[in-house]
This record gives C-alpha cells, sequence and structure tokens, in this order.
C-alpha cells in the first residue's frame, strides 16, 4: 500500500494536486505557491494592519457588517457563539470578534467562522467553514486550514495544513506539519519542526532511512489520529491513520503503521 493511503483515505479537490508523490512532506514545499494560486481575499476593508479590531464585524457573502447584528452566547446556545440579524440566527455568517489582529488582507475567511478576540492571523492564510480560531490563538502564515477545524487557546499554527475535521483546542504547536482529517491534538501537544543537529530532516522508513530535504519538518498524521496531552513529536514523525499517542508520551521520528498506539 503507497505511503499516501496509509495516511490518508481520501484527499478532496485541490489537496491531491499538491501531494506531489508518495512522499507527502512534498505537499509542504508546494503549499506557498498552492495557496497563492487559489486563495480569494475577502477581508478587504475590514482592518488595519497589525492594529486590533475595535469592534466586532461579521463576513457574510456579500461583504462585511459592522453593526445591525446581535452575538448570542448563553444557555440557550449551549455556550457557542452566534450571529443573529434581525431575530434570526444565520448560521453563514463569520464572526470577528473586537481584538483579532491581521497583518495583511491576503486572508481568506470562510463562512460560519469565528474568530475570538486575541487572536492573530499572517497572511497568506485560508481558514475553512465552521472553523472557530480561539483566544489567544496565532496563524503564523502559509496556514490551509478546513472546515470544521479549530485552533485553540494559545496555539500556534505555521506553514501547515489542517485537513478537515482537525483540531488543536489547547496550547498546542503545529510547525511545518500536517494533520489529516479529525486528528486531535491533547492539550500541551507540541509537534516540533526544527533538529537541534544541523542539516536535514531524515525519516526512517520501512525500507530504511529518507532525506526529505526539508530542513524544518514536523508531523505528519494521518487521519483520525489522536494524540494525548503534553506529548511531543520530534521533526519527522509520520504516523499511520487511526493511531493512538498516548499523554506525555514523545514520539521519535519515522513512519508508524496504520492503528499504533505510541507510548
Amino acid at each position: 500500500m503507497p505511503l499516501i493511503d496509509k495516511l490518508f483515505s481520501d484527499l478532496a479537490g485541490g489537496l491531491k494536486g499538491i501531494f506531489a508523490d508518495n512522499q507527502p512532506w512534498t505537499a509542504l514545499d508546494n503549499l506557498k505557491h498552492y495557496i497563492r494560486q487559489v486563495i480569494a481575499p475577502n477581508i478587504e476593508g475590514v482592518f488595519q494592519p497589525g492594529i486590533p479590531l475595535v469592534s466586532p464585524v461579521i463576513l457574510l457573502p456579500e461583504g462585511y457588517m459592522a453593526e445591525g447584528f446581535e452575538i448570542v452566547c448563553n444557555d440557550g446556545t449551549k455556550g457557542m457563539i452566534e450571529v443573529w440579524i434581525q431575530g434570526e440566527r444565520v448560521p453563514q455568517a463569520s464572526l470577528i470578534c473586537a481584538g483579532v489582529v491581521f497583518t495583511n488582507d491576503q486572508i481568506q475567511i470562510g463562512s460560519g467562522v469565528i474568530m475570538e478576540p486575541g487572536a492573530m492571523v499572517k497572511g497568506p492564510a485560508i481558514i475553512g467553514d465552521d472553523t472557530e480560531v480561539r483566544q489567544g490563538a496565532y496563524v503564523r502564515g502559509d496556514c490551509l486550514v478546513g472546515k470544521g477545524c479549530v485552533i485553540g487557546h494559545a496555539t500556534e499554527v505555521k506553514h501547515s495544513i489542517l485537513m478537515d475535521g482537525a483540531k488543536a483546542g489547547h496550547f498546542a504547536y503545529i510547525g511545518d506539519s500536517i494533520l489529516g482529517r479529525d486528528v486531535n491534538l491533547g492539550a500541551g501537544a507540541k509537534l516540533a519542526n526544527l533538529r537541534f543537529v544541523h542539516g536535514n530532516v531524515t525519516i526512517e522508513m520501512e525500507d530504511g532511512p529518507v532525506d526529505t530535504g526539508r530542513h524544518k519538518l514536523g508531523a505528519i498524521l494521518g487521519d483520525n489520529v489522536q494524540t494525548g496531552c503534553n506529548s511531543v513529536t520530534n521533526p519527522g514523525a509520520i504516523i499511520g491513520k487511526g493511531s493512538f499517542v498516548a499523554p506525555l508520551a514523545t514520539v521519535r521520528p519515522g513512519f508508524y503503521r496504520p492503528h499504533s498506539v505510541i507510548r
């Protein structure tokens, strides 16, 4: 079975094109160009570079609104933030709360996105529909974030791909990494991307070591991988789909077969 198939069940749409061969880390080599080809920025007029928004804004397909809407978060919404206009909930509205910071306009925000106060986004970045970017999150550029994802409190994402449903809810670091569908990172998980020793990241594969050609490479987590709290992956950890990483575990570089349990 090809390595890609041991990681991802379905590479939908354009994602398939950026995985150029059976070496999944090449997607990171192609990511910068890919984002610049497909991005449709939609925050023009909403912000001043580097300055926190002073009041909330909502994005709709036809443009943005700075007033005339209501933000609801109570027992009735089960603690979730909702946008209401003229007495009706508008699930396709994306809410950018006061205190969010954008550094440039090369940012595309999908529908139903919630961006909480204190989040900072450096473009280019694409944030998919129904994704949450929570308080204190830091999106550092060249990030492709799918639908229904969570970039949580005090979580940093840099030059990475999060496929649909990937979640990093609390205190995570995701650098030069790929998260498959419905990956969940436990609180405090760190995907390290830089070796102490100078040189490219080399991965021990089933057929022997492979030089990735990359100076920085974090982890590649297949679909439905779950990592426990305060776990750490070393640069070049490739974990097959459906695997579990125990809390506090340190994952060495190399390939782990699907449905592994890593302690």
